[in-house]
């Protein structure tokens, strides 16, 4: 998905699980976002990262 609907889709998952969230850049060029803490794969591909409770 594009960076701007990750970033969206991003936010309303944070808030919803009350959870932070990383949107990070695909090895295809696509950005995708899900829970910082399942996230293992390189920190440089990192985009943003979206924290509720901040």
């Amino acid at each position: 998905m594009s960076r701007k609907d990750a970033t969206a889709y991003a936010a309303s998952l944070a808030v919803t699980l009350m959870v932070s969230i990383v949107v990070f850049q695909a090895g295809d060029g696509s950005h995708a976002a899900m829970p910082a803490d399942e996230y293992d794969g390189d920190e440089a591909l990192i985009a943003l990262e979206i924290d509720p409770w901040q």
